[in-house]
Formats: C-alpha cells, structure tokens, sequence
C-alpha cells in the first residue's frame, strides 16, 4: 500500500487531529504545536486586516474623487474580494498547512510547473507580508505622531509634531516589540489576538456609533452617497476613470490579509474545517465594519478643504485624525476625545502588525522547511522550548526595519510599501488560483470545503480580478512625477523579482522541487 494509505490507517487508529491527518497524506511531519482554536484562528484572521487599516488612505482617497466613489468603491471591491476568499477557502480546505500559498500552487500545479509556480508564490508571498509589517508600523507610527500632537497643543497650539528620526525610531520599535512578542509561545499572540478582535470590534463601534454623535456638523446623505469631486489641482490627475481608480485603491489595501488563516493551519485544531470558515468570517466582518466606519469619517466632516491645510491642527498630516479632532472640539472644546479615539485606532495597526509579523515568520519557516530561502537551516529552527519559528522572526523584522530607512529622505516611501504588500501579498493568490482554474477536476482532492462545479468561474472571477488590483498599485498616483511624487513600488519590486527570476533561471531551478515532504514515503512514518 501507499505511505497515504499507511498515514490515513495510523491517523485513524491514533486518533488524531483531523488536519493533522490530512497534513501527513501531504508528506508532512507535526512539528508545530496544534493548540490554535478556530476562535483564535479567527482573532488572528480578522487582526491581519484590521477595521481602521485604511486610515492613512483615507485622505487620498477622498481627494482624488469625493466621498461617492470612495463609499461605493468599498461596495464593489468587496464583491469582487468574496470570490477570492471563496477560491482560497476550497483549496484550504484540501491543503492544511503552513505554507499555504506557496505549497497549494507546487501541488496544483502538477509536477512540470508545480517547482516554478511555488517559486513564484512564495516570493511573491513573503514579499508582500515583509513589506506589511512595514506597512503596518509606518500606520502605528503616523497614529502616535497624532496622539502626541494632540496630547501636547496641537499643530496651531504648539504641540510636539515628531520629525522623520523621532518618527522612524517609533516604527522600528514597533517592528522591534513585535518581534520580541513572536518570539513567546503561540499560546501568547493567540490571547493578544482574543484581545485585538475584542479591542477592534468593540472599539470600531465605539468610533463607528460615537463620531457621527459628537460631531456637531455633519455632511448630508447626498454628499457622502452622490457628491463626486476631483482635485486636479492637487493630484495633477483629470481623468475621471483614473481618479476613480486612484480612489479605490484604499479598498484594494484593506480588504487582503485573510490568508492568514491558512498560514495557521499546522496550529490550528481541525484546519481542514476552521480554515475556511476562519477566511470567510474575517472578510464578512472587515466587510460590514471597514464600510461603516468610512461612512462615520465621511458624515462627520465639517470642512472638507480644511482637512488638507498644512496650517490646521494636525499639520494636514492624517485626514481621520482632522476629523476626529473637529468632532470632539466643536462639542468639547479639547481634544481629549479625540486622543482617545486616535488610541483605538492605533491599537488596531498594533494587534495588525502583530499579526503579520506571525504570518511573516510562518512563511518563510515553511520555504526555508523546503529549501527554498539562503541558509535555509538557520531560519527554519524552531525555539526548543516554545515551538516558534524564532529565527525567522528575527529576519522577518530586520528586512522590515531595512524597508523602513528612506522614511528620512522620501515622502512618498509609504505609498511605495503599501503597493510592494499589495502586490506581493494578492499576486501570491492568483497563482493558487490560476492553478486550480485550469487544472483536471480529477487530480483535486477536496476537502470539507469544496465548490464543485462552481470553482472554474469563482476562479475566473477572482483571477482577474487579483490582476486588476495589482496593476492598479502600480500606477503613479500624483502628477507631475519628480523624485517626491514618483511611485517607486514598480521599481522596488521589478528588481526584487527579476533577481529571483535570474536565481531560478541560473540555479534554483536545478535544485529546487517546491514543498518537500519529511514523512518516509516507504512507510509514512516519521
């Protein structure tokens, strides 16, 4: 009989997890502790999207089209985001493990192709969630530079405004503290989470409920429904089409991040089950609150033009924070209120960045696991005591803090990450899903999860659509392009993939196989 057969009759006997089970059919060993909960997965799931992760786009959005195009871009972004997370929800299903991405494409890809789609995948993939926890920091820093004007006077009233050092020694502390909390045992970041989607819930609706409350003058519904507004002066761009798209850019980058539950699934308890659930759960939530709390910002502004005048009480800075700030004075006259509210937006980019630094570390313990990364040996060894990929942790928030140094030179560096992650992060889902498009129904094997007849045209829509989002963060987003406005993520990410591409042409290629099993295929043992 085959080692599948001998893995299944002893998985049986024993017992065990059934996601376990399905992880040894697949050639894998446990070696992660599988202690994860699907509430848990789900805490993590729904922390790596977060419900204010598009606050520093929020401005930009609103500049380049009006209140319309942004509301209603949401709308149809998250139509389009539910046939992705339904294609990745069935492959999931069939491939628990920790990989995910990039040993779903090897494996349906089919032996021929099945080495370089992998390739392909995980780089994409550890690209984008690298660049996330840059994304991540730069947002918690830009919230605390907010708070501490706030706290101290505001821009006009001679508050303290951190300038680029003071602003980048925040985000390195952050990726640092990050680092330090994912170097304990998964137990910990699983009750931070429990906390973080407590902390988002409860505080988005706070913020959701509360802004639109205190404001004492709001915009009417024909505003925030119907009023599209261009601002060529200020973007350089007159194309209506253009702007649009530029508009919806900040539902592009906030409705990603729920593949997170599958990087979980070697620690997750009946993955084969709470995997999909847990990717469907998070993009339904971060569906209903990420359009709410667009809403609450767009009804409570008073001025729109004032939002983006260096001279106002957040130096035009964060158009959320202008808001939030108008709100509470026009009723209090402080600012307290607001510093709070700023407080629970920030806790949301820390849980986020949290989160993405755990799913950062998984991926790239699973390609070093294969081979597939530079002194692979070194970042795939586990802490002995608490099971964690510790080294590649490490790595993970060095290469971010690295990302993080043009803060001091460029203004335009974070438009540059957040288009890095974004394509990186969603270009790894379309090569799963290409490969399950085209492949012979036959050679599936599904799991609890599993679409049937319907898998060709979700994976058709979603393929299409993982193509559009990416090619739209590659376009310039200010005109006249200089040195400032230029948006460096093609270039950034055209040299990082054309020297992966040159390794597998020259090297890789002859030695790398994808995803290698460490079960004994002669008897599925250990």
């Amino acid at each position: 009989m085959s080692a599948k057969v001998n893995v299944s009759a002893n998985s049986r006997a024993l017992g065990i997890d059934s996601g376990e089970k399905r992880l040894n059919e697949l050639g894998y060993k446990q070696e992660l502790r599988r202690e994860m909960t699907l509430f848990k997965t789900l805490a993590i799931t729904f922390s790596s999207m977060a419900v204010f992760t598009g606050t520093p786009l929020y401005g930009q959005s609103l500049l380049y089209a009006g209140p319309a195009s942004l509301i209603w871009g949401w709308v149809v972004v998250t139509f389009f985001t539910w046939f992705v997370g339904i294609a990745m929800a069935e492959i999931c299903s069939s491939f628990p493990t920790t990989g995910s991405l990039y040993f779903w494409a090897a494996h349906l890809a089919g032996p021929v192709w099945g080495p370089f789609a992998s390739w392909c995948c995980a780089w994409l993939e550890t690209i984008g969630l690298v660049s996330g926890i840059s994304a991540q920091a730069y947002s918690g820093s830009q919230a605390l530079q907010m708070i501490i004007l706030l706290s101290t006077g505001t821009n006009k009233g001679g508050g303290y405004l951190a300038p680029k050092s003071i602003f980048l020694c925040i985000y390195m502390a952050l990726i640092l503290i990050w680092a330090i909390l994912n170097s304990f045992a998964l137990k910990v970041i699983a009750y931070l989470n429990i906390l973080s989607i407590w902390w988002q819930i409860l505080g988005g609706m706070v913020v959701i409920i509360m802004l639109p409350l205190v404001a004492t003058t709001t915009q009417p519904a024909s505003y925030v429904f119907t009023h599209f507004e261009m601002s060529p002066e200020s973007t350089g761009i007159s194309s209506k089409p253009y702007a649009v798209i530029m508009s919806v850019l900040l539902s592009n980058y906030c409705l990603y991040g729920y593949d997170t539950a599958a990087h979980l699934t070697e620690e997750t308890k009946g993955a084969d089950k709470t995997g999909p659930i847990a990717i469907l759960s998070s993009i339904g939530i971060i569906t209903v609150f990420g359009w709410a709390y667009n809403l609450a910002l767009t009804f409570s502004i008073r001025d729109p033009r004032y939002l983006y005048e260096k001279t106002n009480e957040t130096a035009g800075s964060l158009v959320p924070a202008q808001i939030i700030y108008d709100a509470f004075y026009g009723r209090y006259q402080n600012s307290t209120g607001a510093v709070v509210f700023l407080c629970i937006i920030w806790g949301s980019f820390f849980f986020c960045g949290l989160s993405v630094t755990t799913s950062a570390a998984r991926v790239v313990y699973a390609l070093s696991r294969d081979n597939g990364i530079p002194f692979s040996p070194i970042w795939r060894r586990l802490h002995p005591k608490h099971k964690v990929p510790i080294n590649a942790v490490w790595l993970c928030a060095a290469i971010a803090v690295i990302l993080g140094l043009p803060i001091l030179k460029l203004n335009v560096i974070f438009n540059a990450i957040i288009s890095v992650s974004t394509i990186g992060w969603v270009g790894g889902y379309a090569v799963p899903i290409f490969a399950r498009l085209i492949m012979a129904e036959e050679d599936f094997k599904p799991g609890p999860f599993y679409l049937g007849k319907a898998r060709r045209p979700i994976c058709l829509v979603a393929f299409f659509w993982i193509c559009y989002t990416c090619a739209a963060f590659l376009l310039p987003t200010l005109y006249p392009i200089t040195w400032d406005t230029f948006n460096y993520a093609p270039v950034a990410l055209g040299v990082a993939l054309t020297l992966i591409m040159l390794w597998w042409g020259l090297d890789a290629r002859k030695w790398f196989t994808g995803p290698v099993r460490n079960i004994d295929n002669q008897n599925g043992h250990v």
